[in-house]
């Protein structure tokens, strides 16, 4: 069996990645419909983002490969880490400033405050400040990232590159991972907190975003042939940006949230396409 898989995912690389993040994408449903993590104290998803790390594992026993050649490399590792993190913390930093002032020239007294909580297109309401709730993010999230730079960027990547361009492998891990974001949206949907328009908006918004990010760390990932700048921008999107460090008015939380994230991505994403063109060249 397991070369059989082998031997499918080499010759129809793309029908079994699809096949594959099918699989992924039901443990997910089940967990944000049924068992509802984020609900729970730990207010994170988590379970479906470990049993991912577990399918991954099986899937590299599967086509022989080791970490190191989806991306884990060891060499540079921590610079590359620190690297990512300073991509998101500069975008961010100046998401943040464009935020404030548009909340500053509309007079609601804008201020930033760090705690944790749980992610929400619908407004964020919990507040944690103990040192646990901190902890637990970034464990949490590191799992996730882990999960998801390590499924798509890089085993999704690399199978799909060895029968097709790498513009093309990049694009359709894009669409893959724009998919795996519109479970948030549509359970809001069907639990009444989101209209059908918004919901509409919302997940065609979350796969164009989660699209453009996908394909900025893919970039990332051919640029140095290692995952670790994603995983350090993608940590600090994820736990930094929409997780710890708010800005609060006089008129509510993280009003502008999903435009902060919005422009920070666009800007990180200009930044490396002309830095990928000048690679090229």
């Amino acid at each position: 069996m397991k070369g059989r898989l082998k031997e499918h995912l080499l010759n129809k690389p793309i029908l079994y990645s699809f096949i594959i993040f099918m699989i992924c994408l039901v443990i997910r449903i089940m967990e944000y419909f049924i068992i509802k993590t984020d609900t729970t104290f730990i207010s994170e998803n988590f379970i479906h983002k470990l049993m991912g790390i577990i399918i991954l594992v099986f899937l590299l026993k599967i086509m022989n490969y080791k970490f190191k050649d989806i991306g884990f490399k060891r060499n540079k590792w921590f610079k590359y880490l620190i690297y990512g993190l300073i991509l998101g913390g500069i975008c961010f930093g100046i998401s943040y400033f464009i935020e404030y002032i548009i909340l500053y020239v509309k007079s609601r007294n804008p201020s930033l405050e760090l705690y944790v909580n749980g992610f929400s297109l619908v407004g964020n309401e919990v507040k944690h400040t103990e040192i646990v709730f901190f902890i637990l993010c970034i464990l949490l999230n590191i799992v996730n990232v882990i999960m998801e730079e390590g499924l798509f960027r890089g085993f999704f990547l690399k199978v799909i590159n060895n029968k097709n361009s790498f513009l093309k492998s990049n694009m359709i891990v894009a669409l893959l991972f724009g998919l795996w974001h519109f479970v948030m949206p549509l359970r809001l949907f069907i639990t009444g907190e989101m209209n059908f328009i918004f919901f509409i908006v919302m997940m065609l918004g979350y796969i164009v975003l989660a699209g453009i990010m996908s394909i900025k760390w893919g970039m990332l990932y051919k640029m140095t042939g290692s995952l670790f700048i994603g995983i350090g921008d993608h940590l600090f999107n994820n736990i930094i940006a929409t997780n710890m460090l708010h800005i609060v008015s006089n008129t509510g939380v993280d009003e502008l949230q999903i435009v902060r994230i919005l422009i920070v991505q666009i800007i990180s994403f200009m930044l490396i396409c002309l830095i990928y063109k000048k690679r090229k060249e």
